[in-house]
C-alpha cells in the first residue's frame, strides 16, 4: 500500500476508534489535498471520497460523515488490489 493510502487508513482507524463526537460538527474530514477522481471507482484517489460525498460533506451531519469514514477501508483495499 503506498504511503498517502497507509495514513489515510491509519487515519480512518484513528477517526472510527473515537466515541462519537461529543460537539456536533466536529468529524474531520477525511480530504488529504489530492484531489484526483479515479476513472473506474470515481473514488478520490486522495481520501477514497466520491464527488457526491465531497460536494455533501459541509451539510452531512457527524453521524453520515461517520458512514463515509466507515466505508473508506474498505475502499483502500479494493483501490490496492487494482494495482496489485
Amino acid at each position: 500500500m503506498n504511503i498517502r493510502w497507509k495514513k489515510l487508513a491509519d487515519r480512518a482507524a484513528q477517526v472510527l476508534a473515537e466515541p462519537q463526537p461529543l460537539a456536533p460538527h466536529s468529524m474531520p474530514s477525511p480530504c488529504v489535498s489530492v484531489c484526483v477522481m479515479h476513472p473506474q471507482t470515481a473514488w478520490c484517489e486522495g481520501c477514497m471520497r466520491t464527488l457526491q460525498e465531497i460536494g455533501d460533506w459541509s451539510r452531512m451531519n457527524d453521524a453520515a460523515k461517520r458512514q463515509v469514514w466507515l466505508q473508506i477501508p474498505g475502499r483502500l483495499l479494493q483501490r490496492q488490489a487494482m494495482v496489485s
